[in-house]
């Protein structure tokens, strides 16, 4: 049965057809998008579907978002994505909003128990029993016009995302529907946070390395080549790549043939901010004590394997008698950030990133896991 595909090109058509969304139950929404050479997507396409319809809206001839800002934070509206977070910061970048309630149906299947981070061609399958064409998601999005391959594989995404929302929602009980929406509340959260630029060297590769004046001089590369690549709007591996950044920090080279030698260093960092990076260098290798950041700490040893094995086994047991995938229930980051709080002979503090639900029926039995490890010879 062939779709029905309405094109939504102008503002007044978005205005009115957001108008007529707002009084659904839900809307299942895609995106398609480029992201090759720059730090934020350039949307392509954004999908609309109820069931039955597919609404194309094009970014390219659309000028006034809000319609559609209002209708994503529309609270009894909810909103259907799948595997959401580049998605998320598409509408974020053209709307200003984002989606409130979300509901991801990678999550739902996950809380069914169908599969982990399932594709969305693979849980169409499982779901509805179709198969869809291989993805056009390598084409070119920004073109006009777009093939009619594409426009097919578009809408047929949109309005399937509808489908596969309408089978699994009502296999979810109360309580795991109410957990998916607080998953995808969670997403959204996360996207909301602002990351100081100044905390990103914690997470750069082998920091734990470097003595706490060289963190300094790493705290201030990171920073840099943050707010470069999102003041030019390119990825962050073309403003420094990655690797080079823990030797920068460690060797501090101080003239342009040194800098040029560092591991993974592209010639073309060096010729245009090759200057720039060994001031950057010097100045913050000059910071006196008190402005040297707290050392990082090391990696768990591996005597700790055992431990976050015992961890880990909570949450299965838990998973399973929920009749939940396993992997959703506790996050590989979250049990080190416990084990870190505290080890080998605590005491221990529940991270941040146990939230909700989880620290509601985990939380306790982790610290008493922890406990009853530390009391062993």
């Amino acid at each position: 049965m062939p779709i029905e595909i309405h094109w939504i090109r102008d503002d007044e058509s978005l205005a009115r057809q957001c108008a007529e969304w707002q009084s659904l139950p839900y809307v299942a929404i895609d995106t398609e998008f480029m992201r090759v050479d720059t730090f934020y997507p350039i949307a392509g396409l954004v999908q609309v579907g109820d069931g039955t319809r597919a609404w194309l809206i094009d970014p390219l001839t659309i000028k006034q978002w809000q319609p559609l800002a209002e209708l994503l934070e529309n609270p009894t509206l909810i909103k259907v994505v799948h595997a959401c977070s580049e998605d998320l910061e598409v509408l974020l970048r053209l709307t200003g909003s984002l989606p409130a309630p979300l509901f991801d149906t990678q999550l739902a299947a996950a809380y069914l128990n169908l599969g982990f981070s399932m594709g969305y061609s693979r849980l169409v399958q499982a779901v509805l029993n179709i198969e869809l064409p291989k993805g056009e998601t390598r084409s070119d999005w920004l073109q006009r016009p777009l093939s009619e391959t594409q426009i097919s594989y578009a809408a047929e995404d949109a309005v399937h995302l509808a489908e596969v929302f309408e089978k699994l929602r009502p296999q979810l009980s109360d309580e795991k529907f109410a957990w998916v929406l607080e998953d995808g509340a969670e997403l959204v959260a996360q996207l909301r946070r602002e990351v100081d630029p100044y905390e990103l060297y914690r997470d750069a590769k082998l920091a734990w390395k470097l003595s706490r004046a060289q963190l300094a001089v790493l705290r201030e590369l990171c920073a840099w080549r943050e707010h470069e690549a999102r003041a030019r709007d390119l990825p962050r591996n073309r403003i420094v790549r990655e690797h080079a950044l823990w030797p920068l920090a460690k060797t501090q080279p101080d003239n342009l043939q040194a800098l040029a030698k560092i591991e993974d260093m592209h010639p073309r960092t060096v010729r245009q901010d090759g200057d720039f990076l060994l001031k950057l260098i010097k100045q913050a290798g000059s910071v006196g004590p008190d402005q040297w950041p707290p050392a990082v700490p090391e990696p768990l040893p591996i005597e700790a394997a055992a431990v976050l094995k015992q961890l880990r086994a909570i949450g299965q047991a838990e998973g399973e008698r929920l009749g939940i995938a396993p992997e959703v229930m506790l996050r590989k980051k979250t049990l080190e950030a416990l084990l870190k709080s505290g080890y080998p002979d605590g005491p221990y503090q529940l991270p941040e990133s146990l939230r909700g639900w989880r620290r509601e029926r985990m939380g306790q039995a982790l610290l008493d896991c922890l406990a009853s490890a530390g009391e062993q010879p």
